[in-house]
């Protein structure tokens, strides 16, 4: 069964990833397996990543993960075939600040707080038709972050319900 925790860049993938990983949990970084499988089409130098053809992750990836629960992690993990998507979600000003603090290019770390604020991910994963449930990682430790993770897996579908989150009162200050 594989499970798609996928967000905008700084939501806390990777490391709510690390935090499971460290509960006996089976993850699966996407970004490792498009680069170990040359599942990439070269490097957007303008953006600095990798080019991929989206049709050919959702007809290989599947075939490459182990048998059993797997919990694929990275921001196209919402477009490989799963039984749900968890996104993750930072308020878009707090994600200004993570994406800075990694040296990321102002027109990169503003074509994500974009990205995050017209839930561009989250519309993507509702449209799969795959049951999609959303995290507000916003003031969250990783450890807290897989604590919700591991609410969801369990069943805790109502709390975590797509639609809770809203940027607009944020979004509206930038204007």
């Amino acid at each position: 069964m594989i499970i798609s925790i996928t967000g905008t860049p700084g939501t806390g993938k990777s490391s709510a990833g690390l935090a499971l990983r460290a509960r006996g949990r089976h993850v699966v970084e996407l970004g490792d397996l498009i680069r170990e499988h040359g599942l990439h089409e070269g490097v957007d130098e303008e953006r600095g990543s990798l080019e991929v053809d989206v049709d050919v992750l959702a007809d290989r990836v599947p075939a490459l993960l182990p048998a059993g629960e797997v919990l694929l992690i990275g921001h196209l993990s919402h477009l490989v075939p799963s039984e749900l998507v968890i996104v993750l979600r930072c308020r878009p000003s707090v994600l200004e600040k993570r994406l800075m603090g990694r040296g990321w290019a102002d027109a990169k770390v503003r074509e994500n707080m974009e990205a995050e604020a017209l839930d561009v991910i989250l519309v993507e994963a509702v449209e799969s038709e795959r049951e999609t449930v959303e995290i507000d990682t916003t003031e969250m430790s990783k450890d807290q972050v897989a604590d919700a993770v591991e609410d969801v897996l369990a069943g805790e579908r109502e709390k975590y319900a797509v639609g809770n989150i809203d940027w607009s009162q944020e979004v509206l200050g930038w204007y």
